[in-house]
């Protein structure tokens, strides 16, 4: 009876080997949600402690400096840097001497007035050039521009020779060459592939400085085709190397395509070198900046051997600057960064010259009749330093095309400690300083009516007084060494564009207007036809 009794009518729940699936199904759901939200709230949780850590960071940064009073979580500014806008630029500029933003994991501080800028230029114990984040990952992190202290001034002292009075007149039949054969291709393209119908000549312009850079750097040593190709392709490496891109490479971005077209152009360079190395230790002449730098090398190794062996050598025999043998990478490296001072510098400001010219006749007749008179009349007569060392208007319109729309605007340094810039501020070790050149040549108490273009104030005017304004090339240890070069290559292309070309500009809406790309352009890219002008 009781064993019936037992079976009938004890409680399940009271037999520890029975499980109950409903309660213990209702206690999974409980006990995973209960994880699920634990799981989420640690996430958010870290992701709220990484926004205090940035806008914390941020803050402690910024200072007394004006700038955004909080930055967006991370990115900062980073969308609205993609696509800048000179407009942004110029509010930037005049908002204070010092301003700053946060981009990703950088903290970036604009230099904006003349002092503050020569100020950052002129304080190497404090501070270095950086370009951007991906620089050194395109031009290397060997690369000279990137060095400090006596490695910087190794490099250095060996290419100053390359930009004297005497190395720029070897370098000018070259030039020339590229100038005639460019000239016929601008007419050819106006009057037979368009009908005499404006196109922006922007892209033109960018290849024909390329073309003319690479002609003065590595002579005879590049093919057509190889130039071209890195006219083409440059334009991926000046967006890579844009303020506000991302530090990595990642596939199929700018970065990535900068990179490929980087090494492209270094491998070129290296191709250059050796064949220079053979050609200068056979005994030819000099036709190139590859040239002249390979050649001094090969007579201070020279002078070195000699005086290791204990021969007397004649003072005389002694090079101007003894220099160390630099490999060809290294010699790559370095006219690629010739390559990238100029390119968009010098395509910058040729664009600027033909336009401004253009709606500008009574000045062109100037520059015509300038280089007319110091030809003797012969427009055929080639160019010569001593010419243009002559040409006073020629050099003024390209003076004030340089001031008016400054190719360069700012350039990027990083803090390598602590910077005190000012009595109340200083910059964290390892941000970015950036020393703007465009308000110190728009300055209205030094170049009265700056956005007025007017080539006169480099006559008549004090314009040529205000060397501390003057801020195109830069100033202190890291000077742009090519600026006589740069000034000298247009004056000579414009020069000779006036005694043998006409054209015209095609005015829109926009031509007055600035687009940023690395440096500055007319925004519709300089619509113009070109034509032959009769003799």
């Amino acid at each position: 009876m009781a064993s019936v009794y037992n079976s009938s009518f004890a409680s399940p729940s009271a037999d520890a080997h029975i499980s109950i699936g409903a309660d213990d199904n209702l206690g999974g759901l409980v006990s995973n949600f209960t994880g699920w939200i634990s799981g989420w709230s640690v996430v958010i949780t870290i992701f709220a402690l990484l926004v205090v850590y940035d806008q914390s960071k941020y803050i402690w940064n910024k200072g007394s400096i004006v700038g955004p009073s909080f930055k967006i979580p991370f990115m900062g500014p980073f969308l609205q840097s993609v696509n800048p806008k000179f407009e942004e630029y110029i509010g930037k500029w005049n908002s204070g001497d010092l301003s700053c933003v946060s981009v990703f994991h950088k903290f970036v501080v604009i230099a904006s007035s003349r002092d503050m800028a020569r100020k950052v230029f002129n304080s190497p114990m404090f501070v270095r050039p950086c370009v951007v984040d991906v620089a050194p990952k395109l031009l290397r992190p060997t690369n000279w521009v990137f060095l400090d202290g006596k490695a910087h001034v190794d490099f250095r002292k060996g290419l100053n020779g390359l930009f004297t009075r005497r190395a720029l007149e070897i370098y000018l039949p070259g030039q020339e060459e590229v100038y005639d054969k460019y000239f016929d291709k601008f007419v050819e393209i106006s009057q037979t592939q368009q009908k005499g119908k404006p196109l922006p000549f922007m892209p033109q312009f960018r290849e024909l400085m390329c073309a003319v850079s690479c002609r003065t750097f590595v002579g005879h040593y590049m093919s057509e085709a190889a130039v071209k190709k890195i006219a083409d392709d440059y334009y991926n490496i000046t967006a890579a190397l844009e303020l506000v891109n991302f530090p990595i490479i990642i596939p199929f971005t700018k970065t990535w395509y900068g990179k490929k077209a980087a090494d492209m152009v270094l491998d070129e360079f290296s191709k250059c070198a050796a064949k220079s190395r053979a050609r200068m230790r056979a005994g030819g002449d000099v036709t190139c900046i590859m040239d002249g730098w390979i050649k001094s090398m090969i007579e201070s190794k020279q002078y070195l051997d000699k005086i290791a062996k204990g021969v007397e050598v004649d003072q005389a025999e002694k090079p101007a600057t003894v220099l160390r043998e630099f490999t060809d990478s290294e010699v790559s490296q370095t006219i690629f960064t010739f390559l990238f001072a100029s390119q968009d510098a010098t395509s910058s400001a040729s664009t600027w010259l033909y336009q401004l010219m253009a709606d500008r006749p009574d000045i062109s007749e100037k520059v015509r009749e300038e280089n007319l008179a110091l030809r003797d009349g012969d427009r055929n007569t080639r160019a010569t330093i001593d010419m243009l060392e002559r040409m006073t208007y020629t050099r003024a319109v390209v003076k004030e095309t340089l001031r008016y729309r400054p190719p360069v605007i700012m350039v990027p340094y990083v803090a390598k400690k602590d910077f005190p810039i000012t009595d109340t501020y200083t910059l964290p070790k390892g941000s970015m300083i950036v020393p703007s050149c465009y308000p110190a040549l728009h300055d209205p108490e030094v170049y009265p009516d700056p956005d007025t273009f007017n080539p006169d104030r480099w006559i008549t005017g004090d314009a040529e007084k205000a060397s501390k304004n003057w801020l195109v090339f830069g100033t202190g240890p890291h000077y742009c060494i090519g600026q006589h070069y740069a000034q000298l290559n247009l004056m000579l292309m414009i020069g000779k564009a006036s005694l043998f070309l006409d054209w015209a500009h095609h005015v829109t809406p926009i031509s007055e207007q600035i687009k940023v790309f690395a440096t500055l352009f007319p925004k519709d890219d300089c619509e113009l036809v070109f034509s032959r002008r009769p003799e």
